[in-house]
């Protein structure tokens, strides 16, 4: 690393692909907070270190709240396993927090839209039986983000210097759980009106589903907006059209 301009940190097992047994919550810290600590202790060795380090992080670290209440990066840290891991995550940086020559951005990702992994390379197919359908009572906000923006978005922030800390990597607009599975629907269009009740979440997917499917953040992006950041994908119905056309 020495003499690199970026390092950008992304890694960290998958939140919802598994229950979330005792194991796979230890999974889940560790892969996050040991590879910080030791990439961070590193950086901050190196005579001649990057210039920026962004740190991956979530929207998770607000904990669950009702889509009324707007987040953006001075909200505090929420409750819950995933508010908890989020926050251990990015204090696994503290090496590099008062450094005078690395700037540190703790990118706190929202819903990822990809066609290659996620929840909408899992939901597509089912959209495409015409089986698709909302979680619980489908109100839960969904801050999301289309993949497409990400390239943009990390240049972005390595171009703006006045850019530090937190930044939420959202798109301006986002939905509720119902409005996406319709949204999902209407592109593919396929009938979405089936109901998955909160407790066959519980059944199905355990404590996971009531902090990944049943919870949410109505979440801004508030510091790339006025750094003056232009979306590609701001609306949610045109970035599935891209992610899902042919």
């Amino acid at each position: 690393l020495e003499g690199i301009d970026v390092v950008i940190h992304l890694a960290g097992a998958g939140i919802a692909d598994k229950r979330w047994t005792s194991a796979r919550r230890k999974e889940i810290l560790d892969s996050r907070i040991i590879g910080t600590r030791f990439l961070a202790r590193k950086v901050s060795e190196l005579s001649n270190p990057p210039a920026l380090f962004i740190c991956a992080s979530a929207t998770g670290y607000y904990g669950n709240h009702p889509a009324t209440e707007l987040l953006d990066e001075n909200s505090p840290c929420g409750e819950g396993f995933l508010a908890d891991v989020c926050r251990q995550w990015e204090e696994a940086a503290v090496p590099l927090s008062g450094s005078s020559t690395t700037r540190v951005v703790f990118a706190r990702f929202g819903v990822v839209l990809s066609r290659d992994g996620g929840i909408l390379a899992r939901q597509f197919p089912v959209f495409k039986l015409g089986l698709g359908g909302y979680i619980g009572n489908g109100r839960q906000p969904m801050s999301w983000i289309s993949i497409e923006d990400l390239p943009g978005i990390m240049l972005h922030i390595a171009e703006h210097e006045e850019i530090s800390g937190p930044v939420n990597v959202v798109a301006p607009n986002p939905v509720s759980n119902r409005e996406f599975t319709a949204t999902l629907g209407e592109v593919l269009h396929r009938p979405a009106f089936l109901k998955v009740p909160a407790i066959g979440a519980k059944l199905l997917f355990g404590k996971m589903s009531e902090e990944v499917l049943l919870a949410g953040q109505n979440v801004t992006c508030r510091k790339l907006l006025e750094s003056g950041y232009h979306f590609f994908y701001p609306e949610l119905k045109p970035a599935l059209k891209n992610l899902l056309s042919n």
